[in-house]
């Protein structure tokens, strides 16, 4: 193997991945797996049949205020440290899909930044605290969105049965900055936190099972200059990249996928 193959190798490298079974998550769970990491999967389903070595999944909702403050400290000191951490959790309320400028209700604002947003920034900075504490000099990934970069285009919702949504905005922005704090913060123990800003993918409404609307993805299209949405596959190479040694002088960065739509 040589040094450019090395660098890239995972192999006995422990990871913590929020959110592993989701539509991005699962497709990055399965590529870190192949390249040798041993992967706990934390998510509210535990998929047994997926079990295997060096796969374990564990049960944990972003949602529960308890988990968000004590779980992973606790987890960690029975456990071990994870060398790399990521978050690809989406965690919303049922009522998500009403987080639009017309229909937003304060209670659900609140409640998805608390969800989301609080529990993406204290489990990072968590799990941070504890890598300078057992001396691991560790990878932070966030997943954000181009929505943290740019307005959501509200030419492209009319004639759809979908709508924008205020509060993703916020919360992906937000991501963005505080990934940015960590960086600059924990840089000094060897930990190194990065960012994804992902575009427009494939693959069915968040909150329920109905595909994409064939008028907004079309529209959507037209603004992305590779002319295509983005596939879950289209992800993990970049995780990769973040985990390994071949990204050791990178912290505090975004890595845009998004076929160029944020470049208009």
């Amino acid at each position: 193997m040589n040094k450019y193959t090395q660098i890239f190798n995972l192999k006995n490298k422990k990871v913590f991945i929020v959110g592993g079974n989701g539509l991005i998550g699962l497709q990055i769970v399965k590529a870190l797996y192949d390249f040798g990491a041993d992967i706990t999967v934390f998510d509210l389903e535990i998929k047994k049949k997926l079990k295997k070595k060096r796969l374990n999944f564990i049960k944990f909702d972003c949602g529960d205020e308890k988990n968000i403050k004590n779980f992973f400290q606790n987890y960690i000191k029975h456990n071990g440290c994870p060398q790399i951490f990521i978050n690809a959790s989406y965690p919303a309320t049922k009522d998500w899909k009403n987080n639009n400028f017309k229909n937003i209700n304060f209670t659900s604002y609140k409640k998805n930044i608390e969800i989301h947003l609080n529990s993406y920034v204290w489990i990072a900075k968590t799990i941070a605290d504890q890598m300078a504490k057992y001396k691991i000099k560790g990878s932070i990934i966030q997943l954000s969105s181009i929505y943290g970069l740019v307005a959501q285009d509200d030419n492209l919702y009319k004639k759809t049965n979908i709508r924008e949504n205020m509060t993703y905005g916020i919360i992906k922005s937000s991501i963005i900055h505080f990934t940015k704090q960590l960086a600059s913060h924990y840089g000094k123990y060897s930990i190194r936190v990065n960012n994804l800003i992902i575009g427009g993918i494939k693959g069915h409404v968040k909150g329920s099972k109905k595909k994409q609307d064939k008028n907004f993805v079309r529209k959507f299209m037209l603004k992305v200059p590779l002319g295509r949405l983005g596939e879950p596959q289209d992800i993990p190479s970049s995780i990769i990249f973040l985990s390994s040694s071949a990204s050791s002088y990178i912290t505090g960065s975004n890595i845009i996928i998004d076929g160029g739509y944020s470049i208009l």
